[in-house]
């Protein structure tokens, strides 16, 4: 059954108009009166429903009953990384979504090639949050990740506050343990942050902030890998357990 978000409040027997851009998504794919939908808010659950009327500006809607229906990993997972050039973030945001990122901070570091400021950036910001919505229609999960707004490394490690959770830094520096035996020593529902950087990596400078953040360095084997490939696997091995 075809899936929308609707970043509206639901509730079993009422009615409603469906916003402007799931509005225009179910007429592109001209569904018709009397089809029904799945519908999720981002606020636990699904929704199904039934279209009632479309217009030319206007889809509404009929939302017949809930279901608890949840498919999130145990451990929440926070992905920041070294934003990757060229299409790479958008393929990255939509991988991660799939697999169950709990949220996503784009970064600016010493080796970053791909720069946003001001409008570009919110754009961006608001782009990757899109095709984060999109991912969880397609996925079926219930709960879109927040794309935070693109930041600094340095300033965003300074705002980062208390530790909570773990906290690890894909590093290749000698000393770094094997994620896997990292994770095992935590408890199965604990948050895990991960920090990642761009094609070349964190700089020394940028790597020693995050292990004075309180980050643990962590290796993912002796193989060098692009920097969206680490960060899937890093995502998957925490979500594995």
């Amino acid at each position: 059954m075809p899936r929308y978000f609707c970043p509206l409040p639901l509730g079993e027997d009422t009615e409603l108009a469906l916003p402007p851009a799931t509005a225009r998504h179910v007429q592109v794919l001209r569904h018709q009166p009397g089809q029904s939908i799945t519908l999720f808010n981002g606020q636990g659950g699904q929704w199904q429903a039934t279209i009632l009327a479309m217009g030319r500006s206007e889809v509404r809607v009929r939302v017949d009953r809930h279901e608890a229906l949840e498919c999130e990993p145990d451990r929440p997972v926070h992905l920041a990384l070294g934003m990757p050039a060229n299409e790479r973030m958008d393929w990255l945001v939509e991988k991660a979504t799939e697999l169950g990122v709990a949220s996503l901070q784009p970064l600016h570091t010493a080796h970053s090639v791909l720069r946003l400021s001001g409008e570009r950036a919110h754009k961006k910001q608001a782009h990757w949050q899109q095709v984060a919505v999109a991912a969880c229609e397609q996925c079926g999960g219930n709960r879109v990740p927040e794309v935070h707004p693109v930041a600094d490394l340095g300033q965003w490690l300074h705002d980062l506050g208390e530790a909570d959770g773990l906290r690890c830094v894909l590093s290749l520096a000698n000393g770094s343990r094997g994620l896997a035996d990292v994770l095992q020593e935590q408890p199965p529902h604990s948050k895990v942050v991960f920090l990642s950087g761009p094609e070349g990596g964190l700089s020394p400078h940028e790597e020693a902030q995050a292990l004075a953040a309180g980050f643990v360095p962590v290796s993912l084997g002796p193989r060098v890998l692009r920097a969206e490939t680490a960060a899937m696997a890093a995502l998957i091995l925490s979500l594995a357990r």
